[in-house]
């Protein structure tokens, strides 16, 4: 279900191109020369341009953000991204690029709901070894603390729905991409349902091929095993306990994906719209 929606105030801030060659008439039949035509690829870069980011205060500091822009507007990635791409395709905020270990995020409680890192005790959180995949978030999604699902009988962690995306390509933080998404887990962390929707960018060079989990499994074979594993083992080397899974530990299919999907969509326009109280004091600019 695609909602646009408008912020309540601005924020502070192959098949490829085919070259045809055609012969006029002759009026003396000649010999005809044998032309190869070469192939180019012209699948769209899944990358989003229409927005680009701000960086503000100093890298690896408390004081770092970074800050959306479309064009000379200011904009939350979280409130002024449309959820739907079309042609099945989702629009996500690429948080923490593959194989880097600094916990970013963005920060649902500031206006404006720019990228941070996440800390603890006062001091920067990273991950004790690097992600494997690009991690960010589904924007106008919002696992609602107060709904509490009937199956696994664990209510929302109050934060946008994550996305794994298992494509070759590193992504850059604040990149806004198309994925088109294939599977969820239902992680369990400290009791707060934390979906983990699999998908996969748009002009990944596999992205036609997997269109559901079954395929992830033929063409990523063990890709959803590890990603398991390894939300599952992450805070483990802290000393805590290794999170949950619904499901017995099933990567549910597209099917279900897109409910949960749609659902926290519904979820997030009660929020943005007042119909649900924001008890939770996010920002909803």
């Amino acid at each position: 279900m695609a909602l646009a929606l408008r912020s309540l105030s601005s924020c502070v801030a192959g098949r490829g191109i085919r070259q045809a060659l055609s012969h006029s008439a002759r009026v003396v039949p000649a010999p005809v020369t044998s032309i190869r035509v070469r192939s180019v690829s012209t699948k769209v870069s899944a990358e989003v341009p229409l927005y680009t980011t701000v960086e503000k205060g100093e890298k690896d500091t408390l004081d770092y953000r970074m800050f959306f822009k479309h064009g000379s507007k200011d904009v939350s990635c979280w409130h002024e991204i449309p959820l739907y791409a079309g042609n099945g395709l989702l629009h996500y905020i690429c948080e923490i690029p593959k194989e880097t270990s600094a916990k970013m995020e963005v920060a649902t409680d500031e206006s404006c709901t720019p990228i941070k890192q996440d800390v603890k005790k006062g001091k920067l959180r990273f991950y004790p070894y690097n992600i494997n995949w690009n991690y960010g978030m589904l924007p106008q999604t919002w696992e609602d603390p107060g709904v509490t699902n009937p199956e696994l009988q664990a209510a929302g962690d109050n934060d946008p729905v994550d996305v794994v995306e298992i494509g070759t390509a590193s992504a850059k933080r604040g990149g806004v991409y198309k994925v088109k998404p294939l599977g969820v887990l239902a992680m369990i962390d400290d009791g707060e349902l934390d979906w983990k929707v699999i998908a996969i960018s748009a002009d990944d060079a596999k992205a036609d091929l997997v269109n559901d989990v079954e395929d992830v499994e033929k063409h990523f074979p063990g890709e959803i095993k590890r990603v398991l594993e390894w939300f599952r083992d992450y805070k483990i080397p802290d000393g805590k306990p290794a999170n949950k899974f619904g499901y017995d530990n099933k990567c549910m299919n597209k099917e279900f994906t897109m409910h949960v999907i749609q659902e926290t969509h519904e979820n997030y326009v009660k929020l943005k719209s007042g119909a649900r109280a924001n008890t939770e004091e996010l920002s909803l600019i």
